[in-house]
Formats: structure tokens, C-alpha cells, sequence
């Protein structure tokens, strides 16, 4: 990547934490010089000299610049660590505020019975990831998980599933032998299997494959399909017993299984 491109990223992600454009390349500007006047920094960033004491103010406030009252005044950045950890305590600040209020707002509240038939899609692999956690975070009797591609076994996914209760139970397939031995040796506790969907390790003609399958406490299900060669992951995720989705899933789910821990048993 060029310098140019890089600070063009840098000032991208500057605005998307919260900084305007002309304090971001300001700040940027001063990242790349030990010090330097208002002069000097609306050469290297193009901001108008006028603009660069209100930016260079805001970002003195929220302790990201040094000023030194000489004359002219001199300007320099704080250390790019304490920068960073500057933003990501504001960053985490805002987040908390947000879901403070969000917390706040008065919920309206739907009749149970429409909730409990409805399917949902998510289009992020972040958000794909939060769902997943979530429900094997929440689950209360039983967790089975199938992995259709290699690149979802994470450190993340793999601290969530080791931390569930002792009572509850894990079983999680694999699309292949060699990543059913990986997922038992991460999680050594779990019941795990070679799935039995053949169609699980072949990807499709447009390089999409079957990402993972997961059901929790028998009414809960979250499937999902990954491109591997960008990590793009798109899912859809139902609930409630009488789901027609969940019921579908819960069969599919069972080839593989030991008769035992076929999903479906017990109902």
C-alpha cells in the first residue's frame, strides 16, 4: 500500500470513529512530522490554514494533539499507542452510552405466539459470529453445532464453546475428518462427528459453501453459507418449536448423529 493510500485508510477510519474530515487528516498531517505550525500542516494535509487551528483545538480536547504556545504556535501528535488507546476508550465510551440509551427506550411489545414464527436474515460475518455466540452463550440443555468450513473454527468460537455450563451438552460436526479431529482436540469435552451432509464440503459453482449449522436447546437455529475466498458470511436464524425452519434443520442436522443424539429424539 502507498503512503498516499494509507493516509487516505487512515483518514477514512479517523471519520468513522467520529473525527471530521479536515481533524482527521489534520491529525494524520501530524503523524508524519515531530512537530510542525499551522502552515506547515495546511501544506502537508491541503486543509486551509483558518481550518487547521479549529481542527488542531478539537483534537487538543480530546487528547490526541500537543500544543506548544511559542510563536507561531508548534502542534505535534501524541505517540501513535496512546493515540489508539485514546480512540478505543472513546470509541468504547459511545458504545456504552448508546446501549444505555438504547436500554432506556420503551420496548413494544408483540404478541408471543407471531414472534415465535418468525425467520430473520443477517448479512455481516461479525454479526453471524455475535448471533452464534449469543446463542450457545444462552443455551440451557444442549448445543449442536455443525461446521461446514474450516475457516469458522476461531479462537473466538472456540472460548465460547469451552466456556458453556458442564451441564450442558456439546455436539459439534465437522465437514471432513481432518477438521472433526481439529474441533475435538479445541474442545475436547464435545461429542463430535463427520457429518453426514456430503453436500456440507462442496462448495457450489459460485464458490459458496455451507458455513454452519447451528441448533441450540432443540428450537433455535442459525444456518449460514461463507464465501472462503473474501470471508463473507450470510445467515438466516429462526426460533420456536413450531418453526417450520427449525423443524427442517433438526432432521438435516441428525444425519451424522449418533441414533442417540439424533436432534429429534425426546420429543
Amino acid at each position: 500500500m502507498s503512503t498516499d493510500d494509507a493516509e487516505a485508510r487512515a483518514v477514512e477510519l479517523l471519520q468513522q470513529l467520529g473525527l471530521k474530515e479536515y481533524e482527521a487528516r489534520c491529525f494524520v498531517g501530524l503523524t508524519r512530522v515531530p512537530s510542525g505550525t499551522a502552515k506547515q500542516l495546511g501544506e502537508i494535509t491541503d486543509v486551509p490554514r483558518t481550518r487547521v487551528y479549529d481542527a488542531v483545538r478539537v483534537l487538543e480536547a480530546q487528547g490526541l494533539v500537543e500544543v506548544q504556545h511559542s510563536s507561531p504556535q508548534q502542534f505535534r501528535a501524541v505517540s501513535l499507542s496512546e493515540a489508539t488507546e485514546t480512540l478505543r476508550s472513546q470509541y468504547e465510551q459511545r458504545v456504552d452510552r448508546l446501549e444505555d440509551a438504547l436500554t432506556d427506550v420503551e420496548r413494544v411489545e408483540e404478541d408471543d405466539e407471531e414472534s415465535v414464527q418468525e425467520v430473520w436474515a443477517i448479512s455481516s460475518s461479525t454479526a453471524v459470529d455475535n448471533r452464534a455466540r449469543q446463542l450457545v452463550q444462552r443455551a440451557t440443555e444442549e448445543v449442536v453445532f455443525v461446521l461446514g468450513h474450516e475457516s469458522l473454527l476461531t479462537d473466538d468460537l472456540v472460548e465460547t464453546l469451552t466456556s458453556c455450563e458442564e451441564g450442558i451438552e456439546l455436539v459439534i460436526g465437522a465437514a471432513d475428518e481432518s477438521l472433526s479431529r481439529r474441533v475435538h482436540e479445541a474442545v475436547p469435552r464435545a461429542t463430535t462427528f463427520v457429518s453426514g451432509l456430503g453436500w456440507l464440503d462442496a462448495d457450489t459453482d459460485e464458490g459458496i459453501s455451507v458455513g454452519r449449522l447451528l441448533l441450540v436447546d432443540r428450537e433455535n437455529i442459525l444456518l449460514s453459507t461463507i464465501d472462503p475466498t473474501v470471508g463473507d458470511e450470510h445467515a438466516v436464524f429462526g426460533r420456536g418449536f413450531r418453526n417450520g425452519l427449525v423443524v427442517v434443520t433438526r432432521r438435516l442436522m441428525a444425519q451424522g448423529l449418533l441414533p442417540e443424539r439424533d436432534p429429534d429424539d425426546g420429543e
